[in-house]
């Protein structure tokens, strides 16, 4: 028995914060506890990990007299989310002796189905950044999230599909180790969308178009107002055209935050143009500013470095006088 360490990072915008895990075992009657200001879903993680450390060959936890205590560092930082399904078994599976892991800087992120299978999670980009500053070579993460994962430069990114798979990838006395292959760098497109409508494409409104135009040069506020059916709508959607491109470092600032909201992260929404939000007019506030039971960004930070077409002013009270 012994201790044993992994690394991942707990996503935070604009970037995340390394997690150290550490599992400690020791003989007496079975009990298995997460320490260090876990959220529920962490707290949880005992039974998947088990399940499915038990359906990837190893004996699971629960069938062995072992105290299990794991411990996530720092512990005054809270720690949210199933990301740590997957540190925590291979921290786990290293005290027990089950696997001897290589030598170097690996880091995981992932959730744990009972079949030993990994689930994408939600803030890889921000975690994978995070761990990159703290100098680790190598994340394995969940195979649906090794693009947005592959965005970021000075790091390896192994995508996985199963438990069973990463084991016999760091482990170096596995009896029929497997080298699975890293994840291509994920290209930044440049081009724009080309269904998108361009201040060309609208006839009229000159004096609109100049103000956009104004506004977009200065980094102002517009308000439009006028009667329905006048194409304030479709002026808003073209100012989004005329803002310049975004660079690397906002490119992927952006996208940290979407991965954060949980939004999917693939090669079609990886562009340079700015992001365009236009909530619904009956959104609540908790939508529009974020927040929540458990918290997620809202549409006005969503909207960072881009458009935030807000339509029927009015109705939106305190948040439009704020904003």
């Amino acid at each position: 028995m012994s201790v044993a360490r992994t690394i991942t990072a707990q996503p935070t915008v604009p970037t995340g914060s390394v997690v150290t895990i550490e599992a400690d075992l020791s003989r007496g009657l079975h009990a298995f506890t997460i320490v260090g200001l876990a959220g529920k879903a962490v707290e949880e993680a005992k039974d998947r990990v088990s399940a499915a450390i038990k359906n990837s060959g190893f004996q699971s936890p629960k069938q062995s007299n072992q105290k299990i205590v794991i411990s996530l560092a720092p512990a005054d930082l809270k720690k949210e989310g199933p990301l740590y399904d997957l540190p925590i078994a291979m921290a786990y599976l290293t005290a027990n002796g089950d696997i001897t892991p290589r030598s170097g800087g690996t880091a995981y992120i992932g959730e744990l189905g009972l079949d030993g299978s990994i689930r994408p999670v939600r803030g890889v980009l921000p975690a994978v950044q995070a761990l990159v500053e703290h100098g680790v070579d190598e994340v394995i993460v969940p195979e649906a999230n090794a693009v947005e994962a592959a965005l970021v430069s000075g790091i390896t990114v192994t995508p996985a599909r199963d438990l069973a798979a990463v084991v016999a990838h760091v482990d170096q006395n596995h009896p029929q180790p497997v080298t699975i292959t890293p994840a291509p760098a994920t290209e930044i497109a440049s081009s724009w969308n080309d269904g998108a409508v361009h201040l060309d494409d609208i006839r009229g409104q000159e004096s609109a178009k100049r103000g956009l135009i104004i506004a977009a040069a200065g980094g102002h506020n517009v308000l439009m107002v006028g009667p329905p059916g006048t194409g304030k709508t479709m002026l808003a959607r073209a100012f989004q055209t005329i803002l310049p491109p975004l660079d690397t470092d906002a490119v992927l600032e952006v996208l940290g935050i979407h991965s954060i909201a949980g939004e999917r992260i693939d090669h079609e929404c990886i562009t340079r143009t700015p992001p365009f939000r236009s909530p619904h007019h009956t959104a609540s506030h908790t939508s529009l500013v974020g927040g929540g039971t458990y918290p997620k960004p809202g549409e006005v930070t969503l909207a960072h470095r881009g458009v935030l077409f807000m339509k029927t002013v009015p109705q939106k009270g305190l948040i439009f006088i704020c904003l």
